[in-house]
């Protein structure tokens, strides 16, 4: 069975939301991107998505861009993704953890195939962003049958006749793109937020991330206050990128200081309900 139900039933016994971290697989390279995603757990990330690398990553921006093709560039590969996942899963057989990325590369491997191999690696989650739900069950189905969630994203642009269709489809929780637009751009106003928040609980009891656009912990920390999680993965891989040299090559304590940055957002979207907490004991 997925970890994903477990660990948000803990954060809401908790009450609070929980950080989702992405990194893209092999970006740099693999020894980097191994040693950032084993520490994400330490440095307070709740659930992991990890990207698939791919040629063509066309919901994401130059951010996210520039990451596939520099994974691609040092041995990236969806087998290599894989490995990483079980290394991971060496040191930390509890934090929920999600490939992110594009159908082709899994239509390449074979879909039957990669379900047991994602599944006996340590894969509890699936985020295929250009597999819509009207044609996903080829995916979805053999995904569910080896324990593995199907996560749908839902926009401010999903209508309402759609709506149901992903609900209905989805499993592990609902991720809420925030914007319409790629990844790494603007964020939306808190309010749009929690109109759709409160729009989508009406149809779903699974819980709620929400993502793109959010940068910094204080950022981070607003959305808390609304959602279930809260996904970050431009920003962190921004940070990532900031400490590579022309080349590409990482400099010295990069592996540490983007995982301190993990650590703030972390403190922000753990602090961020303690003042609502406060505010309701007063009243």
């Amino acid at each position: 069975m997925s970890r994903i139900p477990a660990r948000f039933a803990a954060l809401k016994a908790e009450n609070r939301a929980g950080l989702v971290t992405f990194i893209t697989a092999c970006d740099p390279d693999r020894a980097t991107a191994q040693a950032l995603l084993n520490g994400m757990p330490q440095a307070g990330a709740d659930l992991i998505e990890l990207g698939m690398p791919f040629s063509d990553p066309m919901a994401d921006g130059p951010a996210i861009q520039f990451a596939s093709q520099r994974a691609l560039k040092n041995g990236g590969s969806l087998p290599v993704t894989l490995e990483m996942v079980a290394e991971f899963r060496k040191g930390d057989d509890v934090t929920p953890l999600i490939l992110m990325g594009y159908y082709n590369p899994v239509y390449s491997y074979g879909v039957e195939a990669f379900c047991r191999d994602a599944a006996s690696a340590g894969v509890d989650g699936l985020i295929i962003v250009d597999l819509p739900p009207e044609e996903a069950e080829e995916l979805a189905g053999p995904a569910r049958a080896q324990g593995i969630d199907f996560i749908f994203l839902t926009t401010p642009t999903t209508d309402a006749a759609r709506l149901p269709a992903v609900l209905e489809t989805a499993s592990g929780f609902i991720y809420y793109v925030s914007i319409a637009g790629i990844t790494g751009t603007a964020s939306a106003a808190q309010s749009d937020i929690a109109a759709a928040l409160a729009h989508l609980r009406g149809g779903t009891d699974l819980p709620l991330a929400v993502g793109f656009g959010i940068k910094t912990p204080d950022a981070a920390a607003e959305v808390a206050r609304l959602a279930d999680a809260v996904v970050v993965g431009s920003a962190i891989v921004s940070a990532l990128a900031a400490g590579l040299d022309e080349q590409g090559v990482p400099a010295d304590g990069l592996v540490d200081r983007v995982l301190a940055f993990v650590g703030q957002l972390a403190g922000g979207v753990r602090q961020a309900r303690c003042g609502l907490q406060q505010e309701e004991v007063s009243a």
